[in-house]
């Protein structure tokens, strides 16, 4: 008895073991014992049979793919899907691939159709996004269990010469948003099969499908793969000899930023003829509107001498420092407001008191106002003489320490340039204010820039001849900075320019013809070198002509002022030169930017 139950327990137990390692075999199916359940496991398979039945799939994707003319490939693709209460699913299709920066190889998705045997979804609707062609094929309502759908439609572009072969490359099955358990294609070219391959994954895998292989003739290709995720492809390559297919790629040209600012034949010929005829245009407009009318060198010749009739001044066209500073640049200056201030004190109207720097602990000046006659006051000195002897709270002031111009001084600033361009217009000089001219041409160069602008944006996002839109900023950024040249002087203003260039060639020489020279003393050589001074501010030749004055000083006897400028105790004119180098500094930063005058002051070497 014992003899016989070891063989039976040996068989039970090797019964077992095969149950356990044969593939597919229910290891409960081994013995009686092992049918047994617990209710704990019939309440876990209850619990996750709704889950099982809410999971949709693919069961199976099934293409056959055949080769037409010119390397066309017609799909009829059986797809059985396990539906779980939607109306339809959504198969994606790869049409776009990048080559390159500019380059893009294209597949042609078309005659999308849909149809079913068993009450599956058939309306079809087809999207497209970047690289992927999206098939969305729905019904009327609701979908629960397995439905078989047949897909057809035409690629177009699939196939190109390879080398020594015409390559099939097509993701032939995939694309899903749900797993698929089994996907199978076929592909019949109807010639002798050269090579074959497969990958399944993502797009551009290199990883082998499960199986691939030819017919028995080599002209269709087979090609399988089990189990794949949603996202993945199962991608078919066949090689035929060539010229046996005639199918071409299809390539498009991609729109980025790289194309869109392109240079070829044509954009290059659109923007030099665009820049040609738009800076020709501006150039046009500059000599139209904006070039002076000339005047001869001659007339600069005649301003070339010394002004000097005996003892006494006389600028050339009776000419103020303010009116030429705002002449030649065509611009009112802050330097050309303290060439004014210099001058009114020259002509009486203020003096000039620098201060004991012992005493103050720092460079300062005091301007005080004189009476004299306002008859030869231009409308313009006079705001500007307003201006420094007005105190903040509105009342008049007998005299003002150039630290002490606050923030008002500045606003009035600028009342006193916008009379300094009434004035050249006034007087004939300019046809309109230079301001509101620069200001105008200005703004229409900012507006055709901020058109450009646009324009290009525009066309780089549609088009590849945003070129062209750069033509235009160029122009209107040209425009731009030309319209600080287009304030046109009239004939009588050129006339005045010209004698006003001559007048500077002689004051750059810094000295008086030997004529004029003896005939004056040295008091009336520093009163006629002062009246030169207020130009010479104008002109940035203030060290020559106040050296010019120091050193008629030295030689004059009990020279140690002068009417208009006085200095602190020990001070003679033989320090002149710097204190009015460092006064006309100073006065500049003072009445442009009150803010900035202690450090000014403070350092005045700086």
């Amino acid at each position: 008895m014992s003899g016989c139950s070891r063989p039976m327990v040996a068989s039970l137990a090797l019964a077992a073991l095969v149950a356990l390692v044969v593939p597919g075999r229910p290891a409960q199916a081994a013995t009686p014992s092992a049918q047994v359940t617990t209710p704990q496991t019939d309440t876990a398979q209850v619990a996750a049979a709704p889950v099982a039945a809410a999971a949709e799939k693919v069961v199976r994707d099934q293409v056959a793919l055949r080769v037409g003319a010119g390397g066309t490939l017609h799909a009829r693709e059986t797809i059985v899907y396990e539906f779980a209460g939607r109306r339809g699913f959504t198969r994606s299709f790869v049409t776009r691939e990048h080559e390159s920066v500019t380059r893009d190889r294209v597949y042609r998705l078309e005659n999308v159709r849909a149809s079913s045997p068993d009450g599956g979804p058939t309306q079809v609707s087809v999207s497209t996004s970047d690289t992927r062609t999206d098939v969305r094929v729905s019904g009327p309502g609701a979908l629960t269990g397995r439905r078989t759908v047949i897909l057809e439609y035409d690629v177009r572009g699939a196939v190109a010469p390879m080398g020594a072969t015409e390559e099939l490359r097509w993701p032939a099955a995939g694309g899903w948003r749900v797993p698929v358990e089994d996907s199978r294609a076929t592909v019949d070219g109807g010639a002798m099969i050269r090579n074959i391959n497969c990958f399944a994954g993502p797009p551009g895998t290199a990883i082998g499908c499960t199986q691939f292989y030819t017919n028995h003739t080599h002209t269709q290709g087979v090609f399988s793969q089990q189990e794949m995720l949603a996202g993945e492809y199962l991608t078919v390559v066949v090689g035929y000899p060539p010229g046996t297919i005639g199918g071409r790629p299809i390539h498009e040209r991609r729109h980025t930023v790289a194309t869109a600012f392109s240079i070829n034949a044509v954009t290059a010929s659109a923007l030099l003829g665009l820049l040609v005829l738009l800076l020709g245009g501006i150039a046009v407009l500059y000599l139209l509107r904006g070039r002076d009318a000339r005047v001869v060198g001659r007339r600069a010749a005649e301003g070339d001498h010394a002004p000097v009739a005996g003892a006494r001044f006389e600028p050339p066209d009776g000419v103020r420092p303010g009116q030429i500073g705002t002449l030649i640049d065509e611009q009112a200056d802050v330097i050309d407001v303290t060439a004014t201030i210099v001058d009114l004190a020259v002509r009486g109207h203020l003096l000039i008191e620098e201060q004991d720097r012992a005493v103050t602990g720092r460079l300062d000046w005091t301007l005080r106002r004189l009476p004299a006659p306002p008859d030869d006051l231009l409308r313009y000195e006079r705001i500007l003489l307003e201006a420094l002897f007005t105190a903040p709270d509105g009342g008049a002031r007998d005299s003002v320490r150039l630290s002490e111009l606050d923030g008002t001084f500045a606003r009035a600033l600028a009342r006193v340039r916008s009379a300094m361009y009434d004035d050249v217009v006034e007087q004939g000089w300019f046809a309109r204010r230079p301001d509101a001219v620069r200001s105008r041409w200005t703004i229409a160069g900012m507006v055709l820039t901020v058109l450009g602008v646009a324009g290009t944006v525009a066309l780089a996002l549609f088009t590849d001849m945003a070129l062209a839109g750069l033509a235009v900023i160029i122009a209107g950024a040209a425009l731009a900075y030309g319209g600080q040249f287009m304030p046109a002087k009239t004939a009588r203003g050129s006339t005045v320019l010209a004698h006003t260039i001559g007048f500077r060639a002689f004051l750059e020489r810094g000295e008086l013809p030997d004529g004029a020279a003896a005939e004056l003393g040295s008091r009336e050589r520093i009163a006629l070198f002062s009246r030169f001074l207020p130009y010479a501010v104008v002109f940035g030749v203030v060290g020559p002509w106040a050296k010019t004055v120091e050193d008629a000083g030295e030689r004059a006897e009990g020279a140690d002022n002068l009417a208009w400028y006085e200095g602190p105790a020990e001070w003679d004119l033989s320090r002149f030169a710097e204190s009015m180098r460092v006064f006309t500094l100073t006065t500049s930063g003072s009445i442009s930017q009150s803010r900035g005058l202690r450090g000014v002051l403070a350092n005045p070497e700086g």
